[in-house]
Parts: C-alpha cells; structure tokens; sequence
C-alpha cells in the first residue's frame, strides 16, 4: 500500500517527552519520497524547540470535523499548560496521534535543518508505520483560516 500522507491542511505533529505532550499544527507539510515526509517548523514553536534527532513522533493528518483540534493545537504552545486537556489521543512509545485523524504516521526524525537567517527549522522524518480511513476527508487548512 503506498503511502498518501496529507493534503494541504492541517497535519498534527506530537510527541511526549519527560511525561509532557508536545504538539503543533504544521500546514506545510510534504512527502518527499516513498516514505519520507518533511515539515517546516516555525522558531517561535516550542514543539520545534525541543523535538530531537532520532526520536520518535507522531504525525496526524487531521480530518474534515476536525477543525476546534486544529485551533487547540495551533493557536497555543506547548509550555502554556496542557494544550491537548479534551482533546482525544492514542500513544505509541514517545508518538501522540489525534483519535479520528484522516491518516496517523509514526515517524523517526532523520534530519533537523536550520533555515539560514531564520530560526524555522525543516525536518525529515522517516514513516515507520501509517494508518488511513479511507472514509474520511483531509481537514484543508482553508477550513480552519478561511481566506479574508
């Protein structure tokens, strides 16, 4: 089965490390190869902050329904309380995944790259293991932050 990760949209990255859950809502999002997928990471999130290569998190491509996650997630950091307190997750080791997602991804972060003159961060994770619902329609980020 290949892999068809996410659309344009809101994509789900979370993590637990030390017993607290880290996680941040990543609208650019892509897969770069068979099973890779990249991320850019703002340097004002704290979930880029502190996220480690070699670790293990998760990856979850939000669905249609799913957009007060979406604000949860995105519009708060992670050092300002618990940021997923209501919302429903499944763990896997270190990786977090968002219950109901169009597509859960365990990933392994392979390479953590700064942005010259910027503090973003583009990331490769490597997909170990990925589950889909077919059902399901991606969340697209115009859903979320309707164009003005």
């Amino acid at each position: 089965m290949s892999l068809q990760a996410f659309n344009m949209g809101c994509n789900v990255l979370a993590f637990n490390k030390d017993g607290k859950k880290y996680g941040m809502v990543c609208a650019w999002a892509t897969q770069v190869d068979y099973d890779k997928i990249a991320l850019l990471v703002g340097g004002q999130s704290v979930t880029g902050k502190v996220i480690k290569l070699d670790s293990f998190v998760g990856v979850s491509a939000l669905a249609e329904g799913q957009e007060d996650i979406a604000h949860k997630l995105g519009e708060n950091h992670s050092d300002e309380g618990n940021k997923f307190e209501g919302i429903e997750c499944e763990e896997f080791e270190s990786a977090v995944y968002v219950k109901g997602a169009k597509v859960k991804m365990l990933c392994q972060v392979q390479k953590i790259m700064n942005l010259t003159n910027s503090e973003d961060k583009f990331i490769i994770l490597q997909v170990l293991k990925h589950s889909s619902c077919k059902s399901k329609k991606f969340l697209p980020l115009n859903a979320v932050y309707p164009e003005e």
